[in-house]
């Protein structure tokens, strides 16, 4: 299937592949094609990718799910979800949560370059990645609410290690919108920078991420993401592990 057809592209140059939202007519609301595409796109990433970064074409990096599918009567819709079995209901939305969830990879390091709404989905989106470059226009809401409805890609487990349980409570019970601003102060963004320097800074930043030993930045990605789930022990044993790899792997002594 064509960008034109699922309203996402996949672009691959060297060790970065570019995920874009290519549906700028309706500010790249999405639709459960698109979240089927970007689950493909996984399996489709050559192995010497080692960053992806993820943007939305136009004004809007995404305002969320697609109104005019959602809510009518065909296939993705509210409505025919409602009239599934539970557990296939589950599978489907499992489904969808796959073109979310790649992006936690641990062989790859994921950016969100983010301007202007990330709405709901757009905004589970951003989370899905590793790192979040915001221009200073940037407006996040985790809106599901307002439709009755739970974020269910993926995004509640990420919000609440970024901003901890009271915050990303209040964050998804009003479904209010915050600016970039705030996004920075509360640990949303790892940069905000001036709309006209979105792409530089994003460029900047893939360049120190693909500066370094590959191999260690799996490492230290492994590390950082597993450190919630382990004790201090735990966490000083994974490290010593880690190190004896990597001193190995440099000295020519890896397996």
């Amino acid at each position: 299937m064509t960008a034109e057809t699922t309203g996402v592209r996949l672009e691959c140059d060297g060790p970065v592949a570019t995920v874009t939202l290519c549906r700028p007519d309706v500010l790249n609301a999405q639709t459960p094609a698109m979240w089927r595409a970007m689950s493909d796109f996984s399996r489709d990433l050559p192995g010497d990718i080692r960053v992806v970064v993820v943007r939305g074409e136009g004004r809007a990096f995404s305002a969320g799910l697609d109104l005019s599918v959602a809510g009518a009567s065909g296939p993705g819709s509210f409505a025919e979800l409602a009239t599934l079995p539970e557990q296939e209901c589950a599978d489907r939305i499992a489904e969808y949560q796959g073109g979310f969830t790649w992006l936690h990879r641990p062989d790859v390091i994921s950016v969100a370059a983010v301007q202007g709404h990330a709405i709901g989905a757009g905004f589970q989106l951003a989370l899905a990645c590793d790192l979040r470059v915001l221009a200073e226009d940037a407006k996040l809401s985790m809106a599901e609410v307002t439709l009755g409805l739970v974020p269910d890609l993926a995004g509640t487990g990420r919000l609440v290690d970024l901003v901890g349980y009271s915050r990303a409570l209040e964050i998804c019970a009003t479904g209010r919108r915050m600016d970039a601003a705030e996004a920075d102060r509360i640990g949303l963004a790892t940069r905000v920078v001036p709309n006209a320097e979105l792409d530089a800074a994003v460029r900047d930043l893939t360049g120190g991420l693909l500066a370094n030993n590959r191999n260690a930045v799996v490492e230290i990605k492994a590390l950082l993401a597993g450190s919630a789930g382990r004790s201090a022990a735990d966490q000083q044993r994974a490290e010593r592990e880690a190190q004896t790899r990597r001193l190995r792997d440099l000295a020519g002594r890896g397996e």
